[in-house]
């Protein structure tokens, strides 16, 4: 799939970007082949630099699927092994002392009234 998404989906573009050069064609001729005739007798050395930009074009793209992979794999198990949010504690009961001075503060305000 991968090869095929590069091959004839993104190297059309760049080709067509470039002015319509036949990207996995670029290659670096080091030792022209030795003909004679319509028979190859010694065949050419050359560095196939486009195919190795198609390569590496390959490996982003697989690189970047498996990413994303991860990625959702990894937000689901969040979620998932997040636990429930507690309940808010309730504050605790007044003592009996807090009770006690609660009553008084409320009588003092009382008499001053």
């Amino acid at each position: 799939i991968t090869n095929s998404v590069v091959n004839d989906i993104i190297m059309p573009l760049i080709s067509m970007l470039t002015g319509g050069i036949d990207f996995s064609a670029w290659k670096w001729v080091l030792k022209e082949a030795v003909m004679e005739g319509k028979e190859v007798i010694d065949p050419e050395i050359a560095v196939n630099y486009g195919n190795l930009i198609a390569v590496i074009l390959d490996f982003i793209i697989i690189a970047f699927a498996v990413f994303c992979m991860v990625k959702a794999i990894n937000k689901m198990h969040d979620k998932l092994s997040k636990p429930a949010e507690p309940e808010p504690e309730k504050a605790p009961e007044p003592t009996k002392e807090e009770v006690l001075l609660t009553e008084i503060r409320d009588l003092l305000k009382e008499q001053s009234k």
